[in-house]
């Protein structure tokens, strides 16, 4: 439980400081600042996180990296689904976070939808979307799996690694799907999006599932192949 619990404040962080920096400066390409502030923004929730439930939990707050962990032998099916519900429901906190502190305090939000991820920087192509996501979060779970490997021998600099490996993979996607390779960070938004009206997000919400399980999926199976002795 005190794994599940962590999970959750892990998740519930990275969505409202993530996505509530991306709501409050942008993320337009052109304007530059935004855009690296919210990259940085995830990654620095990730660092930050990684030091303080990583000793409990291993600090996953992402059903994707969850799915790796998973495939490797780092966790149960049945941790693997608490770890699930506890992810989606810290993204509903989280959203539900921001929503009343920009809703009391009448702030406008510069995404339009909660930091939720689209499909406009790839011109509304659900294809193009799904391999961007796919490929981001192969980069971003193998990463992972390499540095929290025994073999990896990276100890206490994991964290670092794996929260500025989020930040390069946020400066490339944030232009082109708003970078997801987390599907409870796109739930916990899209929803809100969806009771403050905006349905947009969820219905290309699909796209930021199934694409980062595929690539965890995938950098799972590769990571198994590579790290055997034999």
């Amino acid at each position: 439980m005190r794994s599940y619990i962590a999970e959750f404040i892990g998740t519930c962080a990275l969505v409202t400081l993530g996505c509530g920096t991306a709501m409050l400066v942008g993320c337009d390409a052109a304007a530059g600042c935004g855009y690296l502030l919210t990259a940085f923004a995830f990654g620095l929730t990730i660092v930050g996180m990684a030091y303080c439930v990583g000793n409990i939990s291993g600090c996953h707050i992402n059903p994707a990296v969850s799915l790796g962990v998973l495939m490797t032998g780092g966790m149960t099916i049945k941790d693997f689904f608490g770890y699930w519900i506890s992810q989606c429901l810290g993204a509903l906190a989280g959203s539900g976070l921001l929503a009343l502190i920009f809703g009391l305090g009448g702030i406008a939000d510069k995404t339009g939808g909660f930091g939720s991820n689209g499909l406009a920087g790839v011109n509304g192509s659900a294809a193009a979307g799904l391999i961007v996501e796919i490929l981001l979060t192969f980069f971003f779970v193998f990463t992972i799996l390499g540095v929290t490997s025994k073999k990896g021998n990276h100890g206490s600099f994991a964290g670092i690694v794996i929260g500025f490996t989020l930040v390069l993979v946020h400066i490339l996607g944030i232009g082109l799907t708003g970078t997801s390779v987390n599907p409870a960070r796109s739930f916990g938004p899209a929803i809100a999006a969806a009771i403050n009206g905006n349905f947009a997000p969820c219905a290309s919400l699909w796209v930021f599932v199934v694409g980062p399980f595929i690539g965890a999926a995938l950098a799972a199976c590769i990571w198994n192949f590579l790290s055997k002795e034999k």
